[in-house]
C-alpha cells in the first residue's frame, strides 16, 4: 500500500490523526467531514495514496476494482448515516480534482452529503 508521510489522509489512514469513522475495511476508510456541508457529510477514501482522480488508471486492475467499491459503497453508508430512501431522499457525490477543481488534501477522496435541503454549501 503506497502512503504519503506528509498527508494528512494517509495519517488518518494510519490512525495518528484520530477521525470519526463511518466503515473501514482493507482497502477504503470512510469518515465525518470535520466541517460539514449538509447535515450529513462524510468521506470515503482509498487507503493506498492516489492523489487524485486524475492518477486514477483505467490500466491499472486494482485501480478500477477500488474505484468500483467505493462507488458501490456510497448509497449503502448514505443510508446508514441518515440519508432518506430515493427517489424523495437521496444524496450527492462529489469529487475535486486539482487546485481548479477545488480539491484542497491531494489525495483521492469522494464527498458523500446528504439530508435536507438548503445546504451550506454544495
Amino acid at each position: 500500500m503506497i502512503k504519503d508521510p506528509s498527508c494528512i489522509f494517509c495519517k488518518i489512514v494510519e490512525g495518528t490523526i484520530p477521525s470519526k469513522k463511518v466503515y473501514e475495511d482493507e482497502d477504503i476508510l470512510a469518515f465525518h467531514d470535520i466541517n460539514p456541508w449538509a447535515p450529513i457529510h462524510f468521506l470515503i477514501i482509498p487507503k493506498t495514496h492516489i492523489p487524485s482522480m486524475a492518477q486514477a488508471n483505467l490500466d491499472d486492475p486494482e485501480h478500477v476494482a477500488l474505484l468500483g467499491k467505493i462507488t458501490a459503497l456510497v448509497p449503502k453508508l448514505a443510508l446508514q448515516e441518515g440519508a432518506a430512501p430515493y427517489p424523495e431522499g437521496g444524496f450527492r457525490v462529489m469529487v475535486n480534482t486539482g487546485n481548479h477543481g477545488g480539491q484542497e488534501v491531494h489525495h483521492l477522496h469522494f464527498h458523500v452529503m446528504a439530508g435536507p435541503r438548503p445546504w451550506m454549501r454544495g
